[in-house]
């Protein structure tokens, strides 16, 4: 089952790349903003609760694709843009095994334990 969803995330991410091909953006912007998302782990200096909460928004695609659709509908390629990176982004992340976190520390995910 693992390499099942490693295989749907990759594919995910591919269509992130797709996305990202589609907006008047010089390629060097996706590996530029790839990382950016996980800037969201700072919250982890106020608690783990405070960290989830803060990473599970950076990272969840319902968010990412909801911001992407808002680009398209202002007409706006900065907020596609934004919106694609998170999509393939959190896609990369589970992919890697690293799902959005549950409140009792950041090694434990919706994916299972990380490290295990």
């Amino acid at each position: 089952m693992k390499k099942l969803i490693q295989l749907e995330e990759a594919l995910l991410f591919g269509l992130g790349i797709y996305l990202f091909s589609l907006l008047d953006y010089a390629w060097w912007w996706f590996p530029a903003l790839l990382l950016v998302p996980d800037l969201s782990m700072i919250g982890y200096a106020f608690g783990n609760k405070v960290g989830a909460w803060c990473y599970n928004i950076a990272h969840h695609r319902a968010l990412a694709i909801g911001v992407y659709l808002l680009g398209i509908y202002l007409d706006n390629e900065t907020v596609q843009l934004a919106g694609v990176i998170l999509f393939a982004h959190s896609s990369m992340d589970r992919m890697f095994g690293y799902g959005l976190k549950l409140e009792q520390g950041f090694k434990f995910t919706h994916l299972g334990e990380i490290g295990k």
